[in-house]
């Protein structure tokens, strides 16, 4: 067999990540969101590369494009991630999974190597939730998870998912058919970059994940009393935007107590009929709680829904707090890492062991069977950021691990 050129892989990979970047909704950055006019570009360019790479390509009815590469038996080996973005995204996140499973799967046919079990490369195309509040619809829909309750959810221009499925061409009614069935899938895995600075801290191109962190999104509603800036003595206001405040510090505080255990994230504020003479009669937050630990993030929603009520009450604010998000703790399967850490080791690197903080895919596609991921070190850990950025080095040891890892695979 021909001799692994990680560089020329990397340069590959990069050159396909700049392609697929230009895709994009609006011209100075980029946002390519969930069955958008952009993930149908983004998905026809996939389409070409994968028939490029030799694969047998196909589309479900979320717009996942699929390519097959037919090997011996009934197993398939998935390899997945995402090619949708947030708002003013960097390239990375997601594409370079894709990206990866593409030419891994390419070099089995470049070098004519016929496998015990087939691959199937997966672009999904609703992981970051840009567009929608449920998020995941097209890898559940794979994993034979998909909640129909969902297409009556709508976006921020109401637009529900059931009518987006049709503008983007597809029948609704035709979900359940994207689902594996559990004989099918061999197992889960997925490439992507680390989102975080470890790697980097440690000096090494590639690690293997432990687990995907939980998740806890908790909606916090404030109900005050609006007045005017300049009469309302300071004693006798009820300000739903102080009272916010004070939720967004004791969240922060909370969290940094923990030692490392749990982080805690506001990035949405929302405050109607803002004006700077008015004092807000209305605020709401979202608290993004994410732990490698269940137990820890379980406590800690309970003290900080606690010490939020205390708040409320202190500052005489009516109160709501809604539960959003709640995803268990993800492992990845014992097996998966070790071949992931034996194929990190064959080309050259030390196989470090992480969490994942950000959510992936594989929280839903182990609903279906094993999963398994490994990170590459991203410049900074800077991520959902134009500055993002995986060098052509890292990328093309990533994607050779990735090769070694499906050579060493047993379905």
């Amino acid at each position: 067999m021909a001799e692994l050129d990680p560089t020329a892989l990397g340069v590959r990979a990069e050159r396909m990540i700049n392609t697929l970047g230009s895709i994009s909704a609006e011209p100075n950055r980029l946002v390519r969101l969930f069955l958008s006019p952009e993930h149908r570009g983004a998905a026809d360019l996939i389409s070409k590369w994968m028939a490029d790479a030799g694969l047998a390509v196909s589309e479900d009815a979320l717009g996942t494009v699929r390519g097959h590469w037919a090997g011996g038996g009934k197993k398939r080996l998935l390899i997945g991630s995402h090619i949708d973005t947030v708002v003013d995204a960097g390239m990375f996140d997601g594409p370079f999974g894709v990206i990866a499973g593409i030419l891994a799967a390419g070099h089995f046919g470049e070098v004519n190597k016929k496998l015990p079990f087939g691959i199937d490369v997966l672009a999904f195309a609703d992981e970051e939730g840009a567009r929608y509040p449920v998020t995941l619809h097209s890898s559940l829909a794979c994993a034979g998870a998909f909640t129909p309750t969902s297409l009556d959810i709508s976006d921020a221009e109401g637009v529900t998912l059931r009518d987006a499925i049709t503008r983007f061409g597809k029948n609704p009614a035709d979900i359940p058919a994207a689902a594996y069935s559990p004989g099918e899938a061999a197992a889960y895995v997925e490439v992507h970059i680390e989102q975080g600075p470890v790697l980097e801290h440690r000096n090494q191109p590639l690690g293997v994940v432990s687990a995907i962190a939980g998740q806890t999104h908790l909606n916090v509603a404030l109900l005050g009393e609006a007045g005017h800036a300049g009469t309302v003595p300071m004693l006798l206001r009820r300000d739903a935007v102080a009272g916010a405040a004070e939720v967004i510090l004791l969240a922060e505080r909370l969290a940094r107590e923990t030692r490392g255990e749990v982080v805690a994230t506001v990035g949405h504020i929302n405050i109607p009929a803002a004006a700077s003479n008015v004092i807000a009669g209305n605020a709401a937050v979202i608290i993004d709680i994410r732990s490698g630990s269940d137990t820890a993030r379980l406590q800690f929603v309970e003290r900080f829904k606690a010490e939020t009520r205390a708040v409320a009450d202190k500052r005489h604010l009516g109160l709501l707090i809604t539960t959003t998000r709640d995803v268990a703790m993800t492992p990845c399967d014992a097996a998966l890492q070790e071949g992931f850490a034996k194929a990190v080791m064959a080309v050259g690197g030390r196989p470090l062991r992480l969490a994942s903080g950000a959510g992936h895919d594989g929280t839903a596609m182990a609903k279906l069977c094993p999963i398994g991921m490994l990170f590459v070190r991203c410049r900074g850990g800077i991520s959902h950021n134009p500055a993002e950025y995986a060098s052509p080095a890292d990328m093309g040891l990533a994607i050779a691990a990735l090769i070694k890892f499906i050579e060493g695979f047993k379905a």
